[in-house]
């Protein structure tokens, strides 16, 4: 086959491709690693997403493959060396996104701070409680970004225009302040000093070994007193059983994760039972812009693969 789509994906796109390639769509075959290496075994690229895990193993087990499409931007689920090894292209338009998940991480601030989520559930049952919806303003308030690439510079200058003053943290910047400066940020020396004096943190790093529970629980001691943390990037970067302890004391206000370190995380937990935890599945991603420009630019480049022309969103080999 020339195509498998191992997810539950649907776009016109994808009726383009199956219109002119053998396509196959099983959408729970990520589910079963023994099928999805033995359908793996006859096809020459794969479109994916995030649940996909393309291993070294299912490498091997596809001899034939020749390009992995994945649709977004995180690519922790692929091993990037076994491909490469391979010369297998992998694809991702990592810009497709960046706009949808910068807007999405706005909102999520705007909803903790002005307590809408508590508003929308208490007017609904018939209350009207507005002193206990009162918020807090954005304007004169510090906003830490942690991760300072794409979507890191679009949630700053969007930040900028509510009147929060903007620090950044980019592990990959560490010697470069210049370059969180010229994204209209103040550069901050530490993950330590950005947590210490922000009044809202946002996550924007990818999850590596370096950045896996990053935000532990040393690290959430170090936040201020009524603090609020937002990620919109990777659960795993973030030790939930840590956030929900400091959920329950004093020390943070609130958080907003649209990311989970198991996705679907399973039966309700506690930080569903938080009323101060904003949790969303996974939709930084999921606007209908943001899915046309992921979906078009993974089916061309499958395309193109496919024909023995180079790709146009090629990840760089790890």
């Amino acid at each position: 086959m020339d195509i498998l789509i191992t997810e539950d994906l649907l776009h016109p796109a994808i009726d383009r491709l199956a219109a002119r390639h053998s396509v196959t769509r099983e959408p729970g075959l990520w589910q079963d690693p023994a099928r999805l290496a033995a359908a793996a075994a006859g096809a020459r690229t794969l479109m994916i997403r995030n649940q996909t895990k393309v291993t070294a193993e299912l490498i091997a087990a596809a001899p034939d493959l020749v390009g992995i499409g994945r649709v977004g931007v995180g690519l922790d689920n692929i091993d990037l060396a076994a491909a490469a090894r391979r010369g297998i292209v992998v694809v991702a338009p990592l810009s497709a996104n960046a706009v949808s998940v910068a807007e999405l991480t706005l909102g999520l601030l705007l909803a903790l701070a002005r307590k809408i989520p508590l508003g929308d559930r208490t007017t609904k049952a018939g209350g009207w409680d507005r002193r206990g919806c009162t918020g807090i303003e954005l304007e004169g308030k510090t906003l830490g970004i942690c991760g300072f690439g794409r979507i890191g510079r679009l949630v700053a200058a969007r930040a900028r225009a509510f009147g929060l003053r903007v620090a950044a943290y980019d592990p990959f910047l560490a010697g470069d302040p210049g370059a969180c400066e010229a994204g209209g940020a103040v550069a901050c020396a530490s993950l330590e000093e950005l947590l210490a004096s922000a009044d809202f943190v946002t996550l924007h790093l990818p999850l590596t070994p370096d950045t896996a529970k990053l935000i532990d629980a040393r690290r959430l001691a170090l936040m201020k007193p009524g603090a609020f943390l937002i990620n919109t990037s990777r659960g795993g970067i973030v030790d939930e059983v840590a956030l929900e302890a400091a959920l329950r004391g004093t020390r943070l206000a609130g958080a907003a994760l649209d990311v989970r370190e198991t996705e679907p995380p399973g039966a309700p937990g506690g930080l569903e039972s938080l009323p101060n935890v904003i949790l969303t599945p996974h939709i930084g991603a999921f606007t209908q812009e943001a899915q046309t420009r992921s979906f078009e630019a993974v089916a061309e480049d499958l395309e193109r693969l496919l024909a023995g022309q180079p790709a146009l969103n090629a990840v760089p080999p790890a």
